[in-house]
């Protein structure tokens, strides 16, 4: 799978500028920005696709005790049974999406070739949950975690990753929801991620949820007491 990604740098005024009766400090550093929120953190969770990741969000959003919250993106893909707009993803038409990408109102954008498919995350639901103090959780690929980086570079960043790759591939087939072809593709690119995982701040070994998710929340609360 082949993924086009797409980004725009823009600095979006929701209100908090000059003329706002109380304006939110935004620092620019070379193009980035900077949300100066007390309380507040970013937070980006990257790995291959198989490892965990969703599960072991879901755990440590209950059992930390913090305000987190996951940043629900937003696709032009039909919704699948059971999933609801607004909660796994923000669903749009191609003509809703195309209008807020050339707007420059996603963080990061990517279409899925060979599909028209597209997936972002949006700006303005990021920086309104930092506003109000919450913990924001995207679970992005590596691409994407490198442009949310480079605008907020003081979000923590964590890459969840697999005992061994033969461990990755059995959690894979267990899915049964994938051809063999689609399989190898997957391999392909975990291969291709892995690569990448020291470009993070914090990684954490899937192989044991409880010891991952005890990991993860130790790292949250030393994160609060600086």
């Amino acid at each position: 799978m082949v993924l086009q990604r797409s980004f725009t740098a823009k600095t979006t005024n929701y209100g908090w500028g000059q003329h706002s009766p109380n304006p939110l400090p935004v620092a620019k550093q070379s193009g980035t920005i900077r949300l100066m929120v007390g309380g507040s953190h970013l937070l980006i969770v990257s790995g291959p696709s198989g490892v965990g990741k969703g599960t072991l969000l879901r755990r440590v959003l209950a059992e930390s005790g913090l305000p987190l919250v996951m940043s629900v993106s937003a696709t032009t893909r039909k919704p699948r049974p059971g999933e609801v707009d607004g909660k796994e993803y923000h669903f749009l038409s191609p003509t809703e999406f195309e209008t807020k990408r050339l707007a420059g109102d996603f963080l990061e954008c990517f279409e899925v070739f060979g599909t028209g498919t597209w997936y972002g995350t949006s700006r303005k639901t990021v920086e309104d949950e930092l506003v109000a103090g919450r913990w924001v959780v995207l679970e992005i690929d590596v691409q994407g975690a490198k442009k949310i980086k480079e605008q907020f570079p003081n979000a923590l960043s964590f890459f969840i990753e697999p005992k061994n790759l033969d461990i990755l591939q059995e959690r894979l087939r267990g899915r049964g929801t994938e051809s063999e072809e689609a399989m190898q593709r997957r391999l392909a690119t975990a291969t291709d991620e892995l690569l990448h995982a020291g470009e993070f701040e914090h990684r954490i070994v899937n192989d044991d949820l409880d010891t991952a998710v005890r990991e993860f929340i130790a790292i949250l609360h030393q994160t609060q007491g600086v």
